[in-house]
């Protein structure tokens, strides 16, 4: 397992390393076997692609060193996702950008809706539509992350949470004013 882990942090490194220089389309896992002298039978005994060896890096660097639901909770937990982002951002600004049927960006949806699934589960009962909302909030979390992300200097994560926090509030304003109007 160690040298598992070694050879898929090799290859992790390289694909960072060539997309300081290199746009994500334009890698192939060729150059990333190239960049870390490996041969691409070892890149497919680990990673069916390289979306696969990017959700990897996330789940790893990340996802690896937290409980969502145990150790951090609510706006703890975004925050501390986007401390992470921030701090990757030459890296995930480009992630976020790719779109394919494999990429970060469903990846990351993937964790995420389940997490919405409950909060708006618990907050509107068992609704048929609760779905819709669940696709709505996970639209606005990656439109909004992938377009924090891509500004030239990003706010900080501190920052960024205020904002998003004062969008909900400025929804629950709305959503009183067309009680009071009905």
């Amino acid at each position: 397992m160690a040298d598992s882990n070694i050879t898929k942090r090799a290859l992790a490194s390289a694909l960072k390393e060539l997309m300081e220089s290199t746009p994500f389309a334009k890698i192939t896992v060729s150059d990333i076997c190239a960049k870390c002298n490996m041969n691409r039978k070892s890149f497919y005994y680990h990673f069916k692609d390289k979306f696969d060896l990017v959700n990897w890096i996330y789940d790893v660097e990340y996802l690896g060193h937290v409980k969502i639901g145990e150790d951090l909770l609510g706006w703890d937990s975004v925050l501390h996702v986007c401390d992470y982002f921030y701090a990757n951002r030459d890296f995930y600004r480009k992630i976020l950008k790719v779109e394919d049927q494999n990429s970060f960006q469903n990846h990351f949806r993937e964790i995420v809706s389940p997490l919405l699934e409950e909060d708006i589960k618990e907050i509107l009962g068992e609704q048929e539509d609760a779905m819709f909302y669940v696709n709505f909030f996970g639209d606005a979390v990656m439109c909004a992350l992938i377009r924090w992300l891509s500004e030239k200097d990003p706010v900080p994560p501190k920052e960024f949470i205020k904002k998003l926090q004062s969008c909900i509030q400025v929804l629950v304003k709305a959503q009183e004013r067309l009680a009071q109007e009905m």
